[in-house]
C-alpha cells in the first residue's frame, strides 16, 4: 500500500538539515512539497497599516521558492504552488492526493501557530495527521540543560549553560536520492510574481551592499565565499560594525531568516574552517551571533505574546511612548536631520537591508529621541527587512526600547557618538545622502551647526535641500 506525504515548507526553503523533508522521505513511498504563498501573509498589512510583507522581501522569496523548485526537480520531485490559505490549501491537496500525512517544520510565534492549528484541526477532520519537526534553530529544544520556561533572560547567563553542556548537533544532508514517482498528478501551479503580490516592479538600487537573491543555492554560495573564498571569517569581530559594502559581515541573515541557510550547516563549515585554517575571536564571534538567533527564539517560546505588546516582557512601557505618525514617516523617510540616523534608514527604504550597527541607532532614535511607539518601528522593520524573523525583529527591538532582557538598565545611544565611532570620515552619511558630500568629516555629522555662509560655499541649505533635525544635537556633545 502506498504511503502518501505532504511537505509542508515553511520558513524553511531548503533540502539541507530540513527534518521534516528528512522525516517524509524515510517513512512514506510518495513525497509531494508544497509551497503555499499565504494571501495574509504577502498581501495583509500590520496594526499600523504597513504591507506585512514588503517588496524585497517578497521577491527574496519569490527567487528562493524558484531554486527550491528547481532543486526538487533536479530529483524527480516538483513543488506544488499556490496562493491562499494554507490550512484550506494543503487540506485540498490531501483530499486530492489522498495523502495520510503532512509533515512540515513548527513556528512558535502566535500567527503562524494558528495558522498550524488550524490546518492540524482541517487534517484531522479527514481522519489524517500532522507531523510537527524543527527547522530554525542551532540547538534542539530537547539538548536544553533547564526547561524553556526556565531558560534565563540574559544573554550571557544562556550562552555559558549552553556553551558548557550542550553539543551542536550536525545538520541533516540533503536528499541525493531521486524522488520516488508520483501516483496523483497535481497542476505544480504558477510562482507569482512580486506584481502579482500587489508590488511594483523594481531594480536593484546601486547603493546597496550586496546583491541579494534568494534561495538555497544563493546561501550556500554566500557561505562558501564568506569562510574559504575569501576568508573573511578570520576578521569577522573587528570589521562586523562596518556600514558599507558587501564584505564588513558575513551578511547570512536573509538567507538564515527565510530558511535558505540552516544555522547547524553554518556551524559545521565553521567547525571545519577552523580545523583547516584555524580559529580564533573571529570565528568564534560568528558562532556568538549564531546563538542570539537561538537566544531572542527561546525568548519568544518563553514570553510568547508579551515579545509584541508595549510593554514588553517586562510590562514596563515608557509612558512617553507616542503613536506619532507624522514623526514616524520622517524617520522612515530619512528626514529626521540626524545624517547618521537618515543615512541607515534610506539604505533600508532603498535595499530592504540595514547593518545591525544601524538597525540599534535608528531603534533607539526612534524610541528614546523621538519617543515614538517602538511597535511601529517594529513594524516597519517586519515589512521592510529581508532577513525579517517575529523573534529576531521583537526580540532585538524589546532590547533596544528596555523592555526585553538587558541587565543595564536605561540603554541608550548617543547617536552622534556612535556616528563619530562607526562612520568617523562620513563615508556612509554622503553614500545616502549625496548632497552632505562637500562638508568636512567634522562637520558632516552635525550640519545644522553650519553658519549661512558655509551653507552658501558648501551648497547645503539646512530647512532646505537637507532638513532641521528633529531633535536638539547638542544634548550628544558630551558623548
Amino acid at each position: 500500500m502506498d504511503r502518501k506525504a505532504i511537505v509542508w515548507f515553511r520558513n524553511d526553503l531548503r533540502l539541507h538539515d530540513n527534518e521534516a523533508l528528512t522525516e517524509a522521505l524515510r517513512h512514506t513511498t510518495e513525497v509531494y512539497p508544497v509551497f503555499v504563498f499565504d494571501e495574509r501573509v504577502f498581501l495583509g498589512r500590520t496594526r499600523f497599516g504597513f504591507r506585512k510583507t514588503g517588496s524585497f522581501r517578497t521577491k527574496f522569496i519569490i527567487e528562493s521558492v524558484h531554486d527550491l523548485r528547481m532543486s526538487l526537480q533536479a530529483l524527480n520531485g516538483e513543488l506544488y504552488v499556490r496562493v491562499g490559505k494554507p490550512e484550506e490549501v494543503i487540506a485540498q491537496i490531501v483530499r486530492e492526493t489522498g495523502a495520510s500525512w503532512v509533515f512540515c517544520n513548527r513556528e512558535r510565534t502566535r500567527e503562524e501557530v494558528e495558522v498550524q492549528d488550524a490546518l492540524e484541526k482541517n487534517i484531522w477532520a479527514l481522519g489524517q495527521e500532522v507531523h510537527f519537526s524543527r527547522g530554525k534553530m542551532l540547538y534542539h529544544t530537547a539538548d536544553l540543560p533547564f526547561p524553556v520556561q526556565h531558560t534565563p533572560d540574559v544573554f550571557t547567563q544562556f550562552r555559558k549553560e549552553l556553551e558548557k553542556f550542550v553539543h551542536v548537533r550536525d545538520p541533516l544532508p540533503a536528499p541525493t536520492q531521486p524522488f520516488a514517482q508520483r501516483s496523483c498528478t497535481l497542476e505544480p501551479g504558477e510562482v507569482p510574481t512580486v506584481e502579482d503580490l500587489g508590488h511594483e516592479p523594481f531594480g536593484e538600487d546601486n547603493r546597496a551592499a550586496l546583491r541579494f537573491k534568494g534561495g538555497e543555492s544563493e546561501g550556500l554560495k554566500r557561505l562558501q565565499y564568506y569562510l574559504w573564498e575569501s576568508n573573511l571569517v578570520k576578521s569577522y569581530k573587528d570589521s562586523r560594525n562596518g556600514m558599507l559594502g558587501g564584505d564588513y559581515s558575513s551578511k547570512f541573515s536573509p538567507w538564515l531568516a527565510n530558511g535558505c541557510l540552516s544555522p547547524k550547516q553554518i556551524y559545521k563549515e565553521l567547525k571545519r574552517y577552523e580545523a583547516d585554517r584555524g580559529g580564533n575571536e573571529s570565528t568564534y564571534w560568528l558562532f556568538f551571533e549564531l546563538m542570539w538567533r537561538d537566544f531572542f527564539r527561546f525568548m519568544g517560546k518563553k514570553h510568547g505574546d508579551k515579545i509584541f505588546l508595549k510593554g514588553g516582557p517586562k510590562g514596563q512601557a515608557d509612558p512617553r511612548w507616542q503613536d506619532d505618525p507624522v514623526r514616524l514617516q520622517r524617520w522612515i523617510d530619512g528626514e529626521t536631520g540626524i545624517p547618521f540616523i537618515d543615512a541607515n534608514m534610506l539604505e533600508l527604504k532603498h535595499t530592504g537591508f540595514m547593518s545591525n550597527r544601524g538597525r540599534q541607532n535608528v531603534a533607539s532614535f526612534l524610541a528614546k529621541d523621538l519617543f515614538v511607539n517602538w511597535q511601529m518601528g517594529a513594524e516597519y522593520f517586519e515589512s521592510m527587512l529581508l532577513d525579517y524573523d517575529p523573534c529576531s525583529n521583537y526580540g532585538n527591538w524589546n532590547y533596544v526600547a528596555g523592555v526585553g532582557s538587558d541587565p543595564r538598565e536605561n540603554r541608550y545611544f548617543n547617536i552622534l557618538t556612535q556616528a563619530r565611532r562607526y562612520d568617523p570620515d562620513g563615508t556612509y552619511v554622503k553614500h545616502w545622502i549625496p548632497q552632505l558630500a562637500p562638508l568636512p568629516p567634522e562637520k558632516v555629522h552635525q550640519p545644522e551647526l553650519l553658519s549661512f555662509s558655509e551653507q552658501q560655499s558648501l551648497r547645503v541649505h539646512i530647512g532646505g535641500n537637507y532638513p532641521k533635525p528633529l531633535v536638539n544635537t547638542r544634548k550628544w556633545q558630551k558623548g
